[in-house]
């Protein structure tokens, strides 16, 4: 990768990638500036198949796998396939993630209410496994892989956490402990890695217009900062503060938790 490139100045010139959940959101606006600034090659992970061929077709720069992240070896086998066709693996933004639109309605028709959320004691253990299975387990896949493939080389790894690890939401708690562990986990293993010249950083997004924002209820998305009232992110404005984190200029960053909500709150 060129070292001396500027924001929006082919920081990732000659660079190889891969995204995971590159189908929509937050993944697809990371995929579409990493290829913007001179990416040679972006391996795009997600398991919606139509979304992936709909949105990349025959593009020459982007290379479209069906995976699930909560299969090991699935992830696996599409890092090995990079490297065994690439010679390297540079990037990978492990954006992968799923919500829980069953609490979202549980928690809407309480709060429209005025009655007490009753969630936990009503949680299956289906809907836990699934949020973990995805969300913790998936990272831990996609970021072991990723680092017994970057190894020898070195690289740059950005994971996708979530502003609610640390504000958390009545009544939503499987997703908020995922992704408290998944901060968790990146943050040692970023301590591990960089011996090996791999730079490991997460993003915590606070609400962002994606595929999980449009099925929040209107009645849980406005939130207010000082009697103002504040907007949802952009996927991507998400997407500058990953590609920041995976280029040379955040060379001195490792195992940093970049808060981007708009001011929500600070920790």
């Amino acid at each position: 990768m060129n070292k001396s490139r500027t924001a929006g100045h082919g920081r990732f010139d000659g660079a190889v990638a891969l995204v995971t959940g590159g189908g929509s959101g937050i993944g697809a606006a990371v995929v579409a500036q990493l290829v913007d600034e001179g990416a040679a090659r972006v391996y795009v992970v997600d398991i919606v198949v139509d979304e992936l061929r709909r949105r990349y077709g025959d593009d020459p720069k982007t290379i479209v796998r069906v995976v699930d992240v909560s299969d090991p070896a699935a992830v696996d086998a599409a890092m090995a396939e990079v490297v065994a066709a690439e010679g390297r693996l540079d990037v990978v933004v492990h954006a992968a993630g799923v919500d829980d639109p069953e609490s979202k309605k549980i928690i809407t028709e309480a709060t429209a209410a005025g009655t007490p959320i009753d969630l936990t004691a009503n949680l299956t253990d289906a809907r836990w496994r699934r949020v973990m299975s995805v969300n913790l387990d998936g990272t831990f896949h996609v970021v072991r892989s990723a680092v017994r493939e970057m190894k020898p080389k070195g690289g740059a790894i950005v994971v996708i956490g979530s502003s609610s690890a640390f504000d958390t939401l009545t009544g939503y708690p499987h997703y908020a402990a995922s992704k408290a562990a998944v901060h968790a986990f990146c943050q040692a293993v970023a301590k591990e890695v960089v011996a090996f010249g791999i730079r490991l950083n997460l993003v915590a997004p606070g609400p962002t217009e994606t595929g999980m924002s449009a099925r929040t209820p209107e009645e849980l998305k406005m939130q207010w900062v000082n009697n103002t009232p504040v907007p949802y992110a952009t996927p991507d404005e998400i997407a500058d503060n990953v590609l920041f984190l995976a280029s040379e200029q955040a060379r001195n960053v490792v195992g940093a938790v970049l808060l981007s909500n708009r001011g929500r709150f600070t920790v």
